[in-house]
């Protein structure tokens, strides 16, 4: 199983435990690395969610699991490669939303596999390797 990089779908499946293709994933994932990797932004979207809820007991439980994450910053380097793929998916008419855009980049940045179950929001990125964890296919590029 390669480096991945876990974006919001994904995150919400392993927090929930209730897709079991998912949790055994993110097991095999855990055994073979330590620690899930998740971007800034993704920690950013999961505690705005749980915060809009009020969910105390969710926000305290999210912010232990990240203190177990590795949770990659958004550097400038990040914020470049996101704006070409802005570039590219406007021209290509591709879907452009700036979260996804930057997950994307952060994933491409560090090399990392991206686990998603919203394969047409990421299909059209150049060299950007997808894995969906709700089906346990095998990572796929574009």
């Amino acid at each position: 199983m390669p480096l991945t990089l876990l974006d919001t779908d994904i995150l919400s499946e392993v927090l929930k435990q209730k897709n079991a293709t998912v949790s055994v994933r993110a097991a095999v994932y855990l055994q073979q690395f330590g620690a899930f990797s998740l971007s800034a932004f993704t920690r950013y979207e999961v505690t705005r969610g749980l915060k809009d809820k009020n969910a105390i007991q969710q926000l305290a439980r999210f912010a232990t699991f990240c203190q177990h994450s590795q949770i990659l910053p958004v550097t400038d380097a990040i914020l470049d490669r996101a704006a070409d793929l802005w570039v590219l998916a406007r021209q290509g008419g591709h879907p452009g939303r700036d979260a996804d855009l930057i997950i994307a980049a952060t994933a491409l940045e560090s090399g990392r596999v991206l686990a998603t179950g919203n394969r047409p929001h990421f299909a059209w990125i150049p060299n950007l390797t997808i894995d969906d964890w709700r089906i346990g296919t095998a990572p796929a590029t574009p």
